[in-house]
Order: C-alpha cells, then structure tokens, then sequence
C-alpha cells in the first residue's frame, strides 16, 4: 500500500487519506494555516488530521454570542464525531413515562374538542329542559330558571378548563422538544452537506491531478520518441 509523508505532522499515511491544501475549505484553512504557518494550498494532509481543523471549526461555528455551544450544538457535534444517527438518538431518548393524570388530561381534551361532545351536550341540555318544563308541568327537580342546571354547567366549565389546559401545556412541551429535535437533524444535516461537498471537491482536485500527470507522462514520452526519431534520421543522414 503507498503511503505519503503529512506537511503538518511528519507522519506515514495511506495514500487514499491524503487531501491537497487546495481542496480544503478557506475557514478551515485559515484554521490549519494559524497552528501550521508553513502549511500552503499545494501541501498535504491526511484526513484523520483534517477531522480535527474541522470539529475546531463546527465548534467556533456554532458558538453563541456568549461564546459557549449550546447543549443541542454539542450533541450535534458528539454525533457528527461518531458518525451516528442523530434522529436514532433522539427517539431513544424520548421514552418518558407518562402518568395517570397526563393521560386523563389528553383524554378529556380530546372528547372536549370533539363534536361527540358537542352533539352528547346539546342532548343532555335538550333532555333536562324538556324533562323539567315539559314532562314535570315545570315543578321537577330543576324547574325554570334551571338553577342546579346552570350549577352543573358552571362546575363542568371550572373543571374542563385547567384540565384542557393542562393538556395544552403537554402539548407545548411536546411542540417544544419536536422543533429542538427538527433543529437537531437539520443542523446535521447541513453538516453532512458541507462534508459531502468537501470530499465532492477532493475528488475533483485528485482527479485532476491525475489527469495532469498522465498528460505529463504522455508528453515525457513524445518527448522520448521525437529525440529518438530525431536520431534516426540523422543516421540516416550521415549514411
């Protein structure tokens, strides 16, 4: 396997991590070109050193005005490192547990929101009124102005309103944590992107380099074969 020499390190690589200054990006030359000053665009480095500029640079990147990264930035960063999945993480990590009350909330939430609800109440309202006011001659248990109906309709509002409530802040949260885990995966995702394009250009770079050599080693052997034809007819000449 053919090795090649690092300008920044001095250490033995294999062939395929060598990357030309010229195909790195300019922050993060800049980047490598203030630790190694020596270092320029027609120098090598091999990749596992370039992952190193590259983390230096994510990091500065993603620092706030505080000049900290944020706890989401460095997850980001751990799982750009490791080269994981970043949304296998998250849904991992979002197994709560979610108590008796919370699930009474969403459900109670839930029915108070349908027109199940809306079409059971209307029944009730039509049954009681028509069960006082019709039925009992108006002298039942609730005759008009329906008082205890009013009560009950009083103390259902007072009790569906903090529990529907409840259910909002649940839902909040739950919005909440899906926009920080939509940031997560899209800040990787922009990551990756510029990954991609960095190695879409060291390729191009190489390939062209090698285009350039074999073009010079074509010319070096046109060279050779017009000498040698030279040659050849000045001996003829001479004969």
């Amino acid at each position: 396997m053919d090795n090649f020499i690092s300008d920044i390190s001095g250490q033995q690589f294999p062939s395929e991590q060598r990357i030309l200054g010229a195909s790195i990006r300019q922050p993060i030359f800049k980047l490598i070109k203030k630790e190694y000053p020596s270092f320029s665009k027609d120098k090598y480095i091999a990749a596992s050193e370039l992952t190193r500029f590259k983390e230096t640079y994510i990091s500065e990147f993603l620092k706030d005005e505080s000049g900290q990264l944020s706890q989401l930035d460095q997850q980001v960063i751990n799982s750009f490192k490791e080269n994981k999945v970043i949304s296998a993480s998250l849904d991992g990590d979002n197994k709560e547990p979610v108590s008796v009350g919370d699930r009474v909330a969403d459900k109670v939430a839930e029915f108070g929101g349908s027109w199940t609800f809306i079409i059971s109440f209307i029944l009730f309202l039509i049954v009681w009124i028509a069960a006082n006011f019709f039925w009992l001659n108006n002298k039942g248990f609730d005759p008009y102005p329906f008082i205890l109906l009013n009560l009950i309709l009083s103390c259902v509002a007072a009790l569906q309103a903090p529990v529907i409530m409840m259910s909002q802040n649940r839902q909040e949260d739950k919005d909440r944590e899906r926009a920080r885990n939509d940031y997560m995966v899209n800040l990787k995702a922009e990551l990756e992107i510029r990954e991609l394009h960095e190695k879409i250009d060291h390729l191009i770079i190489r390939k062209e380099q090698e285009l350039v050599e074999v073009q010079r080693d074509q010319v070096e052997k046109l060279s050779f074969l017009l000498k040698k034809m030279e040659k050849i007819e000045e001996a003829f000449k001479n004969k």
